[in-house]
């Protein structure tokens, strides 16, 4: 598995090409939730006062997600952004909703997605402020735990729901998680904010 990272960390990324010219930078992340992956990226211009590009970047155009830029071989990786419409921003519907168990145990509301980088853009998991039974000690309304999103999610509203079993997942360490996401193969990740 290659490094793991916060989605919402790629947020003013600069999108460079192989022959290290930076085209853009990440404005947002698109991705398919059912899918559980990155479809996409919608782009800004380079600089404080630059807007939004009509051009996106497609996942299928990426050449490598790393720690300090987005990989694409050239200019015309990107596209339309009409090519991402259809597709979920990142902001969009996730953000904010609630992280629930097949059984209706409540675990929290998502505060960013966790995904992989290189070439697979897979969502692993969410960072999640947690519900009440999972918050101990005296900052409980603010801690903030890791949950794998397991081998099954589903999308019903606002809600994401996973296996009943993910609530003996929940950890706030992010090694522990990593571990997890990983299925416990133990391989080095990078690390998570």
């Amino acid at each position: 598995m290659d490094e793991l990272m916060a989605a919402r960390s790629l947020t003013t990324r600069p999108v460079v090409t192989l022959a290290g010219d930076a085209v853009a930078q990440v404005k947002d992340t698109v991705f398919d939730t059912a899918a559980s992956r990155i479809t996409g990226f919608a782009l800004s211009g380079r600089g404080l006062l630059s807007g939004p590009l009509q051009d996106g970047l497609p996942w299928t155009a990426v050449y490598s997600l790393g720690h300090d830029a987005v990989m694409i071989r050239d200019r015309r990786a990107l596209a339309s952004t009409a090519v991402l419409a259809r597709e979920e921003p990142l902001r969009g519907r996730v953000l904010g909703a609630r992280v629930l168990t097949e059984t209706g145990t409540d675990i929290g509301r998502v505060l960013d997605v966790v995904v992989e980088g290189g070439t697979s853009g897979r969502v692993v998991g969410f960072r999640v402020a947690a519900a009440k039974q999972f918050a101990t000690g005296p900052k409980r309304h603010r801690r903030r735990v890791y949950v794998p999103r397991g081998e099954s999610l589903t999308v019903q509203g606002r809600a994401l729901v996973l296996p009943a079993d993910a609530v003996h997942r929940v950890t706030d360490d992010p090694t522990a998680f990593a571990a997890l996401a990983d299925g416990g193969a133990g391989r080095r990740k990078g690390p998570l904010p």
